[in-house]
């Protein structure tokens, strides 16, 4: 049944009734083909259905997938990680809820793993193999340093809070050919290499940097306007695209819900939004259950018709909230969270088992990828 949904979807997004083919064109205009593939495949299930995800940490990444399989018996589609970064000082225990590359495990005994950054990240793209393999949808972020301390620092480096680049600063970072912005450069080309790899590999990517930039807490948060956040992303898109040709990425504008919590607000969507021209996806992060119908219907209104999705959850939505905000493709967990999803009536595992049991909700096992294509079974 849902296979032939599917294909009825597909043919009305591909097919007008008298217009003839409609394509789905990524914005990189020398995007691959596998890239424009899983593009048309998230909008042939857009308001159907939603593809169950899970984060993965880059040192340990095979701990919450598994977590999932031993709760549900079923395995995500979308498999999520991180480039990361090393963390120094001695409260490395303080920023473990993002992951640092050079603990063993972030959640949990947070010990340092002696691994090189290189190793970590080369046995990330080797794991990003396997996952594709089996028919996963890959999504990489980065939680990275500010760019003049590259990939090593102290967390209170990404997690500024008051402390973010003052306007002269961000103005040096942003402007071709100054000592920031090659500094910058530098640091992106830490990570283009690996991501060259997955492209020659034939691996497409929903990337998602700088995420949560209408937020207060990141380097990168806060910077609204024409010179503000959209000038980074537009810089950062020309450098992957236009430069290093990295045309397996799909690029995923991911925000944090907006908030008014004083000290730790979010501002609104429209604020950060480089345009449509440099977006593929349209993303919000929800944590705290908080599933506002705004949170869906303001960033649909922003996106017109691009895909939204749920970059990265605490907790799962409730049934109500999943099936009255149709257009998420996709939902991931955010690490450890999926061990931690109680609610007031349900127990954890109870709750996790709810939405992967829901209808809409697709996993692994309902994914064809026999000849290297997303569709359904």
């Amino acid at each position: 049944m849902k296979r032939l949904i599917t294909a009825l979807m597909t043919a009305a997004l591909l097919y007008g009734c008298t217009s003839g083919r409609r394509t789905v064109a990524p914005v990189n205009p020398e995007a691959s083909p596998e890239a424009r593939q899983l593009l048309e495949f998230l909008y042939s299930i857009r308001g159907k259905y939603t593809l169950a995800g899970q984060h993965n940490f880059i040192s340990d990444p095979r701990r919450y997938d598994s977590v999932v399989y031993s709760v549900t018996g079923k395995r995500p589609v979308v498999w999520g990680s991180d480039f990361s970064f090393n963390a120094l000082g001695g409260n490395i225990a303080d920023y473990h809820h993002c992951g640092p590359m050079n603990l063993t495990s972030p959640w949990g005994e947070c010990r340092i793993n002696s691994l090189s950054t290189e190793t970590l990240r080369q046995n990330l793209v080797d794991e990003i193999k396997q996952r594709h393999a089996e028919g996963r949808i890959i999504t990489l972020m980065w939680h990275c340093c500010f760019p003049s301390e590259c990939n090593d620092c102290d967390g209170a480096s990404i997690w500024t809070w008051q402390n973010r680049p003052s306007n002269e600063v961000w103005k040096e970072l942003t402007t071709e050919g100054t000592r920031l912005n090659t500094q910058w450069k530098k640091q992106m080309d830490t990570v283009i290499p690996y991501l060259e790899q997955l492209r020659d590999a034939g691996i497409p990517i929903l990337w998602r940097p700088y995420h949560e930039m209408n937020g207060v807490w990141f380097w990168w948060c806060n910077k609204p306007g024409e010179n503000g956040f959209k000038k980074l992303w537009i810089m950062t898109y020309n450098y992957f695209t236009k430069v290093h040709k990295l045309n397996n990425l799909l690029w995923v504008w991911n925000t944090n819900a907006p908030r008014d919590k004083k000290g730790d607000e979010a501002g609104p969507y429209a604020d950060f939004y480089p345009g449509p021209e440099y977006v593929d996806v349209l993303a919000a992060d929800v944590y705290h259950r908080d599933y506002k119908q705004s949170h869906h219907d303001d960033l649909q209104a922003l996106a017109g018709d691009k895909l939204l999705a749920l970059g990265e959850v605490g907790q799962l939505p409730d049934p109500d909230s999943y099936h009255s905000q149709p257009n998420w493709s996709w939902f991931m967990v955010w690490g450890y969270f999926i061990n931690s999803q109680k609610t007031d009536s349900l127990p954890s595992e109870t709750a996790v088992r709810r939405i992967y049991d829901d209808p809409r909700t697709l996993t692994l096992d309902e994914i064809d990828f026999s000849d290297g294509k997303y569709r359904l079974k």
